[in-house]
């Protein structure tokens, strides 16, 4: 049998539970990858040749309880739409349709609720719009703060919804965040935006870049910690 990118597999546990497998090929894999991908819920198994996919259904096959254990483990999906409950800039908000017009409109709670008349399956897509450019404003204003503090200038801001990454920054100033840094606490939200910033000096990791980091958030190791270990719910929200 040929598996091609992007095939999917379903897996059978000892206990009956079936998991799905997507399986791709990447040709910068230097070896077989197991991973999971926590919005849609399912594991992929990446092989570096289209020669060696058999070998990632054979390593994703022989760690199926394992992949159950991890997906078991994911927050609860929250969708947006009516009546849905999320965090918004670390705050429980309630979706509602009710209102006039059809400009979303935030009300001060608690809770908060987000108010976005209009079509009931429309609502996701107008939810995510709203956060959308909520993140990117916040984003920017924190930006032009801690670039004015390390002396630097960011050539662009921008938001995409980042799998992997809750910031990128280029060499020639472009700095990318995950809209999903809205719906969690501000701070959080600060210190990924200082990181970035910190970049714009330090293109690493290293001892002068973390210093950067702390001139900026002296209490960053805390709110990167929150983020690590609630990162997982901000993916778990979903437009569909």
């Amino acid at each position: 049998m040929i598996i091609d990118k992007g095939d999917k597999m379903a897996l059978v546990t000892k206990t009956g539970e079936t998991v799905n497998v997507r399986l791709e090929v990447n040709p910068k894999a230097r070896r077989l990858i197991l991973r999971l991908d926590e919005r849609k819920r399912e594991a992929v198994a990446v092989a570096p040749s289209k020669r060696k996919i058999g070998e990632a259904a054979a390593f994703a096959r022989d760690r199926v309880d394992w992949i159950a254990e991890h997906l078991q483990a994911l927050p609860q999906t929250i969708h947006l739409k009516e009546g849905a409950q999320f965090m918004l800039r670390g705050e429980p908000c309630k979706i509602s349709l009710d209102g006039p017009g059809r400009t979303p409109r935030l009300e001060i709670g608690p809770p908060l609720v987000l108010r976005v008349p209009g079509l009931a399956d429309t609502t996701g897509q107008r939810v995510e719009r709203y956060l959308r450019k909520s993140a990117k404003s916040d984003l920017s204003d924190a930006v032009i703060r801690y670039c004015d503090q390390l002396g630097v200038e960011a050539r662009r801001v921008t938001v995409k919804d980042t799998r992997s990454r809750w910031g990128s920054c280029t060499s020639d100033g472009r700095l990318a965040f995950s809209w999903r840094l809205v719906m969690a606490p501000n701070e959080v939200l600060e210190y990924v935006a200082a990181h970035e910033c910190a970049h714009l000096l330090e293109m690493n990791h290293s001892p002068a870049f973390w210093a950067h980091v702390a001139t900026c958030r002296p209490d960053w190791k805390a709110e990167r910690a929150w983020l690590r270990k609630y990162g997982r719910d901000l993916h778990a929200v979903q437009t569909g």
